[in-house]
């Protein structure tokens, strides 16, 4: 397993991914007036690890330190914060459980769909598309936003976090289907036999 400050960026976002979820955990009364920090707390940890994901792709690359196993790491990573971040929302009743199912569904689908191309040789059919990072960034701001649950400077975090949600599950399904129409012909043409 290689070592680099890339991959060091990886495994922090996956080390940040348990105290994001037990910070919203901790019983009230350990916290007295400072319950209200769980979710400001939990938000910045998410948002920090967020911005590791751009941080060690960014660095990965202009310091040519990719590699195959970061190339493995840091989607799961990805998918473990995204995962935790919408079970702990259901868990808040702050986000709709067929929701979180379309994304972590998606999620699931597109990574086995990912590792079949890529074992059958056909890895670039399935690369990462506009679709797919739009609905990234839309995911990515409205997790924080239902995290914090609070209002900022006037705005209703849980009324625009709510929508942006349902905007990336949308998206979501769109590039789940994109995805897999770029896959069909390779499915099709193997007639069944996808190994």
């Amino acid at each position: 397993m290689p070592f680099n400050i890339p991959i060091l960026l990886t495994w922090l976002r996956v080390a940040l991914i348990p105290l994001m979820v037990g910070v919203l955990y901790i019983p009230d009364a350990w916290l007295g007036s400072f319950n209200k920090t769980q979710g400001l707390i939990a938000t910045i940890i998410f948002i920090v690890a967020a911005l590791t994901d751009w941080i060690d792709g960014f660095l990965a690359r202009r310091w040519n330190q990719t590699s195959a196993f970061g190339a493995f790491l840091d989607p799961v990573a990805d998918k473990l914060m995204v995962t935790g971040a919408l079970l702990v929302l259901i868990e808040l009743q702050r986000v709709d459980a067929i929701i979180a199912f379309i994304i972590i569904g998606r999620e699931i689908t597109i990574s086995a769909l990912r590792e079949w191309m890529a074992r059958i040789g056909a890895s670039k059919s399935v690369a990462v598309s506009s679709i797919g990072k739009i609905k990234t960034v839309a995911q990515m701001t409205a997790i924080p936003m239902l995290l914090y649950y609070e209002d900022v400077l006037g705005i209703d975090l849980q009324f625009w976090g709510d929508k942006l949600l349902w905007v990336a599950a949308v998206l979501t399904v769109w590039s789940m289907f994109y995805y897999l129409r770029k896959a069909w012909p390779l499915i099709k043409e193997r007639g069944g036999n996808l190994l």
